[in-house]
């Protein structure tokens, strides 16, 4: 991706240009995007409940990334979120949009919830740490949380 500006927006599946990435999250090894389309044609998560979101990236005309924000499924506790399912497609990696995606997920989190968690593979730890996300020790659903009030 050259220098684009890109544009975040509150999406719904369908989502066009979502195969694709789909297809390249999947040859990455990546399973978030097919749980996301799963579980979205299953009813079990439309991002529809009083402070979840879907947001898209766009830049060219062109979906390059996707992040959701949910009340957290492992838990009972409503005042807690989420990030969930974060994919930038790979020709946008390293340009902020990755970046751009969870502070929108975080900017207005503190309106619906208290604390706001993810579960990331190692090697995103730095990525999330640097956005203010503090690592957990011995939670098996969660690897960083981040204190909203």
């Amino acid at each position: 991706m050259d220098e684009e500006t890109v544009y975040l927006r509150p999406a719904t599946l369908p989502l066009d240009g979502f195969d694709e990435l789909l297809q390249e999250s999947v040859a990455d090894g990546h399973a978030m995007l097919r749980r996301l389309i799963d579980d979205w044609h299953a009813g079990s998560n439309r991002f529809s409940r009083i402070g979840e979101l879907l947001l898209a990236a766009h830049a060219n005309h062109r979906l390059v990334g996707v992040c959701g924000r949910n009340i957290d499924p492992y838990g009972n506790q409503p005042r807690v979120g989420r990030v969930r399912h974060l994919y930038v497609r790979r020709d946008a990696r390293r340009q902020g949009v990755g970046r751009d995606l969870v502070r929108t997920i975080v900017t207005d989190a503190p309106d619906y919830f208290d604390t706001i968690q993810l579960r990331a593979p190692p090697a995103a730890f730095a990525f999330y740490e640097a956005l203010g996300f503090a690592r957990l020790k011995d939670d098996p659903f969660a690897t960083h949380r981040m204190q909203l009030r």
